[in-house]
């Protein structure tokens, strides 16, 4: 059957965001699905997938703010910038202040620039970079301006600290905390991360995996759907 509207789902950990489209678009018969903005394996989260006639304001989803909750641990660097990849180098953590940390996390707010990670599916050539870092090689990329409106250092048990940030489209979280890491001599990783918001669409109206699994058929999951008229709503409040 046909059906217009988005989809707000809890992406578990462990799948591509492009999995849970290809779920949804053979489990219910969609001709049309798509998400606005990827969430690597590693992060669980909102993933808000557009249906139908939604497909025609995908860009404009994809455009919100974004809301993160992550953790990174400090003294060890990967190939990925996050837990799934290979460590390159381990340093001791020194005794960090938390006047310290604040200024590391302090120097990321505001507009700076950040260069995309070589394991992204940002393409060189029409070669995703990923592949070519699969292959060995690294490539120069361009710097992208990026913004960070407002950081919370949650915890701090090192090597461990949780944060939340609030971010514009297209930023890397795990180069964050790599980025942060070199700053404070020790470098770091993404070991944690979960989307809480998308503008205005937030986590805690997502239908979490295993509900997902749960639903028979498309007419069973037409009650989840926002409608249009929702989804606009939505955007201007």
């Amino acid at each position: 059957m046909e059906a217009d509207g988005v989809l707000l789902i809890d992406k578990p950990s462990g799948c591509t965001s492009h999995d849970v489209v290809d779920y949804v678009r053979s489990r219910f018969h969609f001709k049309k699905v798509g998400h606005c903005g990827t969430l690597d394996p590693l992060a669980t989260g909102l993933l808000m997938l557009v249906i139908g006639k939604a497909t025609k304001i995908q860009d404009l989803l994809m455009a919100e703010d974004k809301e993160y909750a992550g953790t990174m641990k400090l003294g060890v660097t990967t190939d990925s910038q996050d837990g799934d990849g290979k460590t390159l180098e381990e340093k001791p953590v020194p005794a960090l202040t938390r006047e310290q940390l604040e200024a590391a996390f302090q120097k990321y707010t505001g507009d700076f620039y950040q260069i995309p990670p070589m394991v992204s599916a940002l393409k060189q050539q029409g070669v995703p970079l990923y592949k070519l870092a699969r292959a060995g090689k690294t490539v120069e990329r361009e710097p992208r301006l990026v913004h960070i409106s407002n950081y919370v250092i949650d915890e701090v048990a090192l090597p461990l600290i949780k944060f939340r940030i609030q971010c514009s489209k297209g930023f890397y979280v795990r180069t964050y905390c790599h980025d942060i890491g070199h700053d404070l001599g020790c470098g770091a990783h993404l070991i944690q991360l979960s989307r809480l918001k998308s503008g205005n669409f937030s986590l805690e109206r997502a239908m979490n995996w295993e509900t997902l699994q749960k639903v028979t058929d498309a007419h069973a999951l037409l009650p989840s759907l926002l409608t249009l008229p929702e989804v606009s709503r939505l955007r201007r409040q």
